[in-house]
């Protein structure tokens, strides 16, 4: 019986030493040191303050902002998580109703407008920080509303959201989209 149990148990020791601290510090010492700013959570500072991160949505509400997709959790990381509303709940078709009305009455748009799906729809994990550039696009006109943009500064809010569409990764993978927390920073900004 010893000559099973006590390798059982320094197999155990060993495994919990490796995989529960030697393995972690390893590789939070190696991202540290090759990717520094993604290991620490892709923080935007300004002015020395945490205004948020890349990574993780947050939630705009002003007009004078570009709101993000919506989120099944209040934009909050902990829970992190859908609605788990499957794709014949009757709670998930009304929902998705109400937000295509809401979206097309607050941006001031035709009653016949297509309103992308990203806006329609909240992400698996309810964080994704990313909008599609065609709900960019149907945000414009509102935004430069709500500041009280002339003719000349809307077009340079265009080319602003514009310049921030990112492509697909590795040119393959993903879709186009513009990063919200970064455009309205970026809008703060505009003169």
């Amino acid at each position: 019986m010893k000559k099973t149990i006590l390798p059982a148990i320094y197999l155990t020791l060993f495994m919990t030493v490796f995989t529960g601290l030697l393995y972690p510090v390893v590789m939070t010492g190696i991202a540290q040191v090759v990717f520094p700013k993604q290991a620490n959570g892709s923080l935007i500072e300004i002015g020395g303050k945490v205004v948020g991160s890349k990574l993780i949505g947050q939630d705009f509400t002003s007009d004078k902002y570009f709101w993000p997709r919506p989120s099944a959790i209040g934009y909050d990381p902990l829970p992190s998580g859908g609605s788990n509303c499957g794709p014949t709940s009757d709670t998930l078709e009304k929902l998705v109703e109400m937000r295509k009305t809401d979206f097309i009455r607050l941006n001031n748009l035709p009653p016949s407008t297509q309103v992308p799906s990203d806006m329609l729809y909240a992400s698996g994990s309810g964080l994704d920080p990313d909008i599609s550039p065609e709900s960019a696009e149907l945000q414009i006109d509102r935004v430069a509303r709500a500041r009280g943009f002339d003719s000349v500064q809307t077009q340079d809010l265009r080319k602003l959201v514009q310049d921030h569409i990112e492509g697909r990764e590795l040119g393959l993978f993903g879709e186009r989209r513009v990063n919200v927390l970064m455009l309205n920073i970026a809008l703060d900004s505009l003169k």
